[in-house]
């Protein structure tokens, strides 16, 4: 058992789920300041089988396993997070203004089923205040930045789609010249107004035009309602055609909740989506589906949802994902999970012939 799951999980769990992840970003925040710690966290965390290098939309990777969007919101442990041997940090989701997120309480444990029920609402300072403290930071991995429609709240109006758009546009504007990479939230499955617009014909394209005379540096990543219809999927592809910055997609939680078999059900019923395990299944057969219709060589999947195990992420990379990412595994297993998966990966890659991640992706479809 790890120092993380005998000493640090136990007391993180004594506390309600927000108040656990709060102190968690912000432990990490100021522990970056000691003397030492970073230095003594790379020599844990990092791993550095040459296997693992990889590319994705331009990109170059340590290796293909990174932190999704949500752990860390508004970029307020980037120092810490550097150091904990993660290919990439997403942070987010940033909104043009700040929101104060849903009501509390908005974020539940599931342990029996390795999963979190999340209701937060996209909780984040404002692309404003992210852009200022994201600018003056120098890191070693690449930063992705989400956006996403600021929540105003349950009780706010409804936005017309011209605010929709320009939410977005305002966030990009801002942030995407001191990010590596944009991915754009269209379909937040616990805020109010986001996740139904973009299901409507037309409204990705229309964003994008809206992006497009930004003349974006950095790759674009979509980050869609999980769904394998083919044609909802050749609809999305050829929305995303002729905007060359659009380098690739990943799938967000599903708004409904998966089969579960033995979470209770006085936690079942709570709002939001649930993170982790239970969506595993859902999430891989969608970029199954996606990998089989795109053209692979202009486009990327970045695979999350419920990988804690180097078969996990190795599952998804078959699949079709260059990029895989963690969050609840963060919760139940702690920072040392990463460089567990990419051990075990490597290895992986080495049994069945692959001399680089590149050559495992969409190896199951052959």
């Amino acid at each position: 058992m790890s120092f993380y799951k005998t000493l640090v999980r136990p007391l993180l769990f004594q506390l309600n789920a927000e108040t656990a992840h709060h102190f968690a970003v912000e432990g990490c925040r100021w522990a970056s300041v000691v003397p030492g710690i970073i230095h003594v966290t790379r020599l844990c965390l990092e791993s550095h089988d040459p296997v693992l290098g990889t590319e994705v939309a331009g990109l170059r990777f340590r290796h293909p396993i990174g932190l999704a969007a949500g752990w860390d919101k508004s970029g307020r442990a980037l120092r810490m997070l550097d150091a904990m041997g993660l290919g990439a940090i997403e942070i987010g989701s940033v909104s043009a203004r700040s929101s104060q997120g849903n009501p509390k309480p908005r974020l539940f444990r599931l342990p029996e089923e390795h999963a979190v029920i999340v209701n937060y609402g996209l909780p984040n300072e404002g692309a404003d205040a992210v852009a200022s403290r994201v600018a003056s930071y120098r890191g070693r991995v690449p930063i992705g930045i989400n956006i996403v429609k600021t929540n105003d709240g349950p009780h706010a109006p409804a936005c017309d789609a011209d605010e929709i758009l320009s939410d977005y546009e305002r966030s990009a504007r801002l942030l995407h010249s001191h990010a590596d990479y944009l991915m754009l939230n269209l379909s937040c499955p616990n805020a109010k107004g986001g996740r139904s617009f973009f299901a409507e014909p037309g409204n990705i394209e229309r964003l994008l035009q809206r992006l497009q005379p930004m003349q974006l540096q950095v790759p674009v990543f979509l980050k869609l309602a999980p769904h394998d219809e083919p044609a909802q999927l050749d609809s999305l592809l050829m929305q995303c055609d002729r905007f060359e910055f659009v380098r690739g997609f990943c799938f967000n939680l599903p708004s409904t909740k998966p089969k579960m078999s033995v979470a209770p059900e006085s936690l079942v019923d709570k709002p939001g989506a649930v993170a982790g395990r239970p969506v595993a299944s859902l999430i891989n057969g969608c970029i199954a589906e996606l990998y089989r219709r795109m053209d692979r060589e202009r486009y990327a999947i970045i695979g999350a949802g419920g990988v804690f195990t180097a078969q996990d992420a190795y599952d998804k990379i078959r699949l079709g994902a260059s990029f895989v990412q963690i969050y609840t595994a963060m919760i139940y297993e702690g920072p040392a999970i990463t460089k567990r998966i990419c051990l075990g990966l490597a290895e992986l890659l080495k049994r069945d012939g692959h001399s680089s991640v590149t050559q495992a992706v969409g190896s199951a479809h052959e």
